[in-house]
């Protein structure tokens, strides 16, 4: 790692923490008189190594932005935990193009992340990319394809309380996996169409002659669905298991001041952590990167059901300095795909103009917070900063770059974004 002292939280599924590593972390940053902790969480990373390398370029700047004769005293905290991320998505900005005269379906790193990420199921995404591969031209096979998928994810009881909460308090198997499957793969054939530049879906799927196109939606609809997994586990590994850790530390004597950072799937899970933690406990700051959940997630009231609320209103009040998103308008993953795979999810009810109650955290930032502040990224570096609260800020200017269907959602490694996370926290002279 770029930076020292820095210590690793492996959690699984459940949440459960390796123990050995909580315990060093805890020994060893109360002997180290740390006047802050940086606690970040990755998003959608498929292996340990892909999220330390991950955490390792974000961390790298902090050191000559504190300086040397700084008064802060750092300690970084990498949480890892059981994700994945389809091979085909831009990494930290990185493209990643397809070799030529790749076939269609999945790749073979996507196959083996699936393996890896639902154990015992490996008949099932064989077959998943069997047909992927042939685009069968029958709709039996998309029934077919449905099937496979809900029997895949799995959705009822595996992630408990704090997994199995939608981000709008809307509960229920998500709509996705009940629908029709041929209306479900229309939609996210066209947000891809979309997300490419491309337009014509209908053109398109005449020149195919067939349902051929409909076998990209049904991609997608693999990808969303691992998604909804990864989401609702990062709401269990939060709450269960991130946010105890967190209580332990705000308990040491003299305690470091905590900061939480979390990038897509990663920035609810420290969302969540806050829920976790114990009775009269805090943390100072926290910042979203490109966070994968609902904008109404904080809301007290929900602006198409008034009578309900985000499930996350509370968090913010866990946290005494300000809470942070870093939203960007290149993150196609977030602008484009999560809004169809919410609407088609059932993760809210009645329709608001321009279907604003689908949106993303990390795409228009927090919605429907009274006295949220909304800032650009020259305002959040150089001018005042809030010090509690939502605040919003657009950091478009630097998270621009990837390509579809992810977009820019990777692309946080920018030293803005770091001077960000320290304005956030007042750290040193951030």
């Amino acid at each position: 790692m770029s930076v020292r002292p820095y210590w690793e939280l492996r959690f699984d599924a459940y949440g459960d923490v390796d123990v050995r590593q909580r315990d060093r972390l805890l020994e060893q940053a109360a002997q180290r008189d740390l006047t802050d902790l940086l606690v970040f969480s990755h998003g959608w990373n498929n292996t340990r190594a892909m999220a330390t390398r991950f955490y390792d370029r974000f961390f790298a700047p902090f050191p000559e932005l504190l300086g040397e004769a700084g008064p802060a005293r750092l300690g970084y905290v990498g949480v890892v935990w059981p994700s994945m991320r389809f091979a085909d998505e831009s990494l930290a900005g990185l493209p990643r193009e397809p070799a030529p005269g790749t076939p269609p379906g999945l790749d073979s790193d996507t196959h083996q992340a699936l393996d890896v990420a639902f154990p015992g199921r490996q008949q099932i995404v064989a077959r998943l990319a069997e047909l992927l591969a042939e685009r069968p031209e029958r709709l039996v096979a998309l029934d077919e394809f449905a099937v496979l998928v809900r029997g895949l994810v799995r959705f009822r009881g595996d992630f408990g309380p704090a997994g199995d909460a939608a981000d709008t308090d809307a509960d229920g198997v998500p709509a996705m996996f009940e629908e029709d499957v041929t209306e479900v793969c229309e939609q996210f054939a066209a947000a891809l169409t979309e997300a490419r530049g491309k337009t014509d879906t209908e053109d398109r799927a005449v020149a195919d002659g067939g349902i051929g196109w409909l076998w990209d939606g049904a991609h997608e609809l693999l990808r969303q669905s691992t998604y909804y997994v990864m989401k609702r586990r990062a709401g269990t590994v939060g709450r269960e298991g991130l946010g105890p850790v967190l209580g332990a530390l705000a308990g040491l004597g003299p305690a470091p001041r905590l900061h939480l950072i979390g990038h897509g799937f990663g920035g609810r899970l420290v969302s969540y952590a806050l829920a976790g933690l114990p009775e009269g406990a805090t943390v100072d700051s926290m910042t979203l990167l490109q966070g994968a959940f609902s904008h109404h997630a904080f809301a007290e009231r929900l602006p198409h059901a008034t009578d309900r609320g985000g499930a996350l209103r509370s968090a913010p009040h866990r946290v005494r300095g300000p809470v942070v998103s870093c939203h960007s308008r290149h993150d196609t993953a977030l602008g484009l795909l999560y809004p169809v795979a919410a609407r088609v999810s059932g993760d809210a009810a009645s329709p608001l103009p321009g279907d604003a109650r689908w949106g993303a955290i990390g795409y228009d930032g927090v919605q429907a917070v009274a006295n949220c502040r909304r800032l650009d990224l020259a305002e959040a570096l150089d001018g005042p900063f809030p010090a509690t609260g939502c605040v919003n800020v657009d950091v478009s200017e630097v998270v621009r770059h990837g390509v579809p269907p992810a977009g820019a959602h990777s692309d946080i490694c920018h030293e803005e974004l770091a001077r960000v996370v320290l304005r956030a926290g007042r750290i040193g002279h951030g």
